[in-house]
């Protein structure tokens, strides 16, 4: 239900400007997830990548592994292109540095296919066996990103930081 309700909401939000288009109205919510899952990767202590909250989740490292690993291919379903990750991020990766160098090109790779047209948007498509069209695997992706946003937040907040999206604006 929540993967068939975040699009819906995205279309009414995206229709309520009518000089915006759809397409820019979920990269507005991408966008805000891209750079709190960007600044959170980058304040995490390198240490603390290796903290897991429990041991049935995944550590902060293997979070945003899988947050990479999922852009490129989610990103890719949603553009029609071929992902240029070849390898799992999530379960090889653990240097922080390298950890948010495959975030930010799975950024990179995204922003690309969040330039589609309104056009290509509607484009019918399959994501997870489900049909929609590219501009709801575009709100998949940014559901999902916020998802594990929401993840990290506790880790942040377990280690005694401040998330980025609840640190002061200049």
């Amino acid at each position: 239900m929540r993967v068939l309700l975040l699009p819906a909401v995205v279309l009414t939000l995206a229709g309520s400007a009518a000089a915006q288009s759809a397409v820019s109205g979920v990269s507005a919510i991408y966008n805000v997830a891209k750079g709190n899952l960007v600044r959170a990767a980058e304040q995490m202590p390198e240490a603390d990548y290796s903290f897991q909250a429990t041991k049935d989740v995944r550590t902060f490292g293997q979070l945003v592994g899988h947050v990479a690993n999922a852009n490129f291919m989610i990103c890719a379903m949603a553009s029609g292109e071929t992902s240029p990750n070849s390898v799992d991020v999530e379960k090889t990766v653990t240097a922080k540095a390298d950890l948010v160098k495959a975030l930010k090109d799975s950024f990179a790779f995204c922003d690309k296919a969040y330039q589609i047209s309104d056009a290509k948007g509607v484009e019918e498509t399959t994501i997870f066996g489900m049909k929609t069209n590219r501009l709801g695997v575009l709100a998949f992706n940014a559901g999902h990103d916020m998802e594990h946003y929401g993840n990290i937040v506790t880790y942040m907040r377990l280690k005694g930081m401040v998330p980025p999206s609840s640190q002061p604006r200049n």
